[in-house]
């Protein structure tokens, strides 16, 4: 029996939205795990605090910055990775933009296009140029983050829980499309948890805890409880593993 599945020894990885919460409880995991990561958002003083961080505690790690939902630094990531590390073995696509609670009808077109831009163009050119330098290597593993409200959709969450749902048909599409060129596609699709990007729920009593009713486990996730089904994910133990979504939510949709 393997003892290594889960061992990420001389492996790239990019995280994006690495700085905090999930990406950064990923980002740890992953560099905990053997790889040498790559943090990345689009702020490089708050990158360099968590990859000065991982390397502190015996990890490898270094900071790019990058906006996913800008082209042109989607573009320039990509250059700086080929050329620095001369390959991309894992890609998390987990920055995302939700900068609107409210009522459907009152979004307006400023929230729509950055929350579109960010979780739907961003994640597709992020992954189509990984994709190029995964196929030009050999194979690669892209992990998209996605939501429970891809789903079902949350209140007050439209055009987000939209954009959610389109990463998990993104994902389904990158996968039949690249199984060939060995390159494995799937997604986590996390609950309730308690990040600074989802303050708008946890710091209200009321919602909290109506939310809280709702979930078997009878609390909100911790970003640590998402990253080990990442890990699994994007390491060999998931091998035959290609196109699924993985549900971390508590049992919410059961």
């Amino acid at each position: 029996m393997q003892t290594h599945l889960f061992d990420l020894t001389g492996k790239i990885a990019l995280v994006t939205g690495a700085s905090r919460g999930i990406g950064e409880s990923i980002a740890r995991l992953l560099a905990a795990y053997g790889a040498k990561v790559i943090v990345s958002s689009r702020k490089r003083e708050a990158c360099e605090i968590v990859a000065e961080s991982i390397r502190a505690q015996g990890g490898e790690a270094v900071a790019i910055p990058c906006h996913v939902g800008e082209m042109a630094q989607i573009e320039q990531i990509m250059a700086q990775i080929e050329q620095q590390f001369g390959r991309l073995d894992i890609l998390v696509n987990n920055a995302a933009a939700n900068p609107f609670y409210g009522h459907i009808l009152d979004t307006d077109l400023a929230a729509f296009d950055k929350t579109v831009d960010v979780n739907i163009r961003g994640y597709f050119f992020m992954s189509v140029a990984a994709g190029r330098l995964m196929k030009q290597q050999g194979g690669g593993v892209i992990l998209n983050t996605a939501s429970v409200n891809g789903l079902t959709p949350g209140d007050k969450q439209g055009i987000y829980s939209i954009t959610k749902a389109a990463v998990i048909s993104m994902t389904k599409a990158f996968a039949k499309e690249c199984g060939g060129l060995n390159i494995r596609v799937n997604a986590l699709l996390p609950g309730l948890t308690d990040t600074k990007f989802a303050s708008a729920l946890t710091s209200n009593e009321t919602i909290l805890k109506h939310v809280v009713r709702q979930i078997p486990l009878g609390r909100v996730a911790h970003p640590d409880e998402m990253a080990g089904a990442v890990l699994y994910l994007v390491s060999d133990a998931s091998s035959y593993t290609t196109g699924t979504t993985l549900i971390v939510d508590g049992g919410l949709l059961a």
